[in-house]
């Protein structure tokens, strides 16, 4: 299973395309061998890790997850019916950029709510959110208590809503891929000792301002992530090659080792990243993140 000029189709906060060559130096061995035959990855999101390997490794098997249902409703769209997500999001994405900024604002406010609306199709909602990601504020996905999108507009002169050529390359790269919804635990019963496990989960926030867990209206607090290491005792003792990423608390706070006593057990690294949403433009320089692994 392999594919070649694919790239993630959705901005996505945490989006680990700048750790790729980082990551890639850092793949188990057994992978560059070809003894991996199965990939998984339990929290997707932007998919940058799984477009980045699958042009570079072939897989007998690919198992995307992640809980937010909507955005895989809009993998699965594009898996399954990319001709007519394609057909539908031209005429709003040429709408768009007619308008001035002012006209631009009002439509994506008429969207959102439109998005936000029950009973519509999945088509629809694969279109409405992959707009409103390309025109809403650093391509945030956040949901409040009511699970409804509240991302604010963004300010961009010429948003490439509409990647046609890269959309066409996604669906061929998604088209034996499993696509599933779910919490992360749901993969259990696909992993054995030949499978590769990658898990993004929702970073643990630094501080106040830069969280941005609520990729549903369910909070990845610290006692998921408590039971997110749990999980990965329980793939490791499967024989699994995991690889973890997570925020380094010691940014913040040199005493807090909060991940270290969670992988007390397991390698890890500290690896350079740059900050890309902070609300304080002072927050955006370089940082560390962790990568952890079992091999």
């Amino acid at each position: 299973m392999t594919n070649t000029d694919v790239s993630p189709f959705l901005k996505w906060a945490g989006g680990k395309r700048q750790l790729l060559p980082v990551i890639n130096d850092n793949l188990p061995r057994e992978l560059k061998e070809g003894k991996i035959q199965r990939y998984i990855e339990p929290f997707v999101g932007g998919g940058a890790v799984f477009f980045d390997l699958i042009q570079k490794y072939t897989f007998e098997q690919v198992i995307l997850n992640d809980y937010n249902k909507d955005l895989i409703n809009l993998y699965t769209v594009i898996q399954n019916n990319v001709t007519a997500l394609i057909n539908n999001l031209k005429p709003i994405s040429d709408q768009y950029l007619s308008l001035d900024e002012t006209d631009r604002k009002s439509y994506f406010y008429t969207i959102r709510e439109s998005y936000n609306e029950t009973g519509i199709d999945s088509l629809q909602k694969a279109v409405y959110l992959l707009f409103l990601n390309k025109t809403c504020f650093n391509g945030l996905y956040r949901v409040n208590r009511k699970n409804h999108f509240n991302v604010p507009h963004g300010r961009y002169k010429n948003p490439t809503i509409l990647n046609e050529k890269n959309l066409l390359s996604v669906s061929k790269a998604l088209k034996n891929v499993d696509i599933i919804a779910g919490d992360f635990s749901m993969v259990d019963k696909y992993v054995n000792s030949k499978t590769f496990v990658y898990l993004d989960p929702p970073y643990r926030p630094l501080n106040s301002s830069s969280s941005f867990t609520s990729y549903s209206n369910n909070e990845f607090d610290d006692k998921e992530q408590i039971r997110l290491s749990e999980f990965f005792v329980t793939l490791d003792n499967k024989g699994a090659k995991l690889m973890l990423s997570n925020s380094d608390p010691k940014n913040a706070n040199q005493e807090d080792d909060f991940f270290d006593k969670l992988y007390e057990n397991y390698n890890i690294k500290r690896v350079s990243a740059k900050r890309s949403i902070n609300s304080n433009s002072n927050g955006r320089g370089k940082i560390n993140e962790l990568l952890i692994t079992n091999y």
